[in-house]
């Protein structure tokens, strides 16, 4: 399956969108979609990317790569939105995707490759594992807090 990758374009936001709703059964807004990738996409630490086949994207991946001043950690990326089209999978494009994306960090100096992924998606962790990914002895914590004035 010849599928080509490259980073995100404004004009790619939608389908994006499309597949991750899809794969992760959320429900996106494409408009907050447009102006998140609007803000960030001039940002050398914001990667989205996208594997394209016969002119439709089949899949998706952002990296968010964490300058720190820790010289253990240095530089790292974390993983996310990590998805391939249902009728694409088990075809090696995750691989191929995962490949692509480790490149673009090592170019940035990343020492290290995080992965968040939940915890239904025992599939996709199958192919993390495969790919060298190992479960860390860590929690990802999380806390929701209110936006300044605005209700939820």
């Amino acid at each position: 399956m010849p599928v080509v990758f490259r980073e995100a374009k404004s004009e790619d936001i939608e389908e994006i969108v499309e597949l991750c709703n899809e794969c992760f059964d959320e429900r996106n807004s494409l408009k907050y979609a447009k102006e998140i990738f609007e803000t960030t996409k001039n940002d050398p630490n914001q990667i989205y990317v996208v594997g394209i086949y016969n002119h439709k994207i089949i899949a998706h991946a952002k990296a968010t790569i964490i300058p720190t001043m820790y010289s253990k950690m240095n530089k790292f990326a974390i993983l996310n939105h990590v998805c391939v089209r249902q009728a694409c999978r088990r075809k090696q494009v995750a691989t191929q995707m995962l490949d692509y994306i480790t490149e673009l960090c090592q170019e940035q100096g990343c020492i290290a490759l995080k992965l968040w992924s939940k915890n239904f998606r025992t599939a996709a962790h199958a192919c993390y594992y495969h790919y060298g990914f190992t479960r860390e002895d860590a929690g990802f914590f999380s806390k929701k807090i209110k936006k300044s004035g605005v209700e939820e």
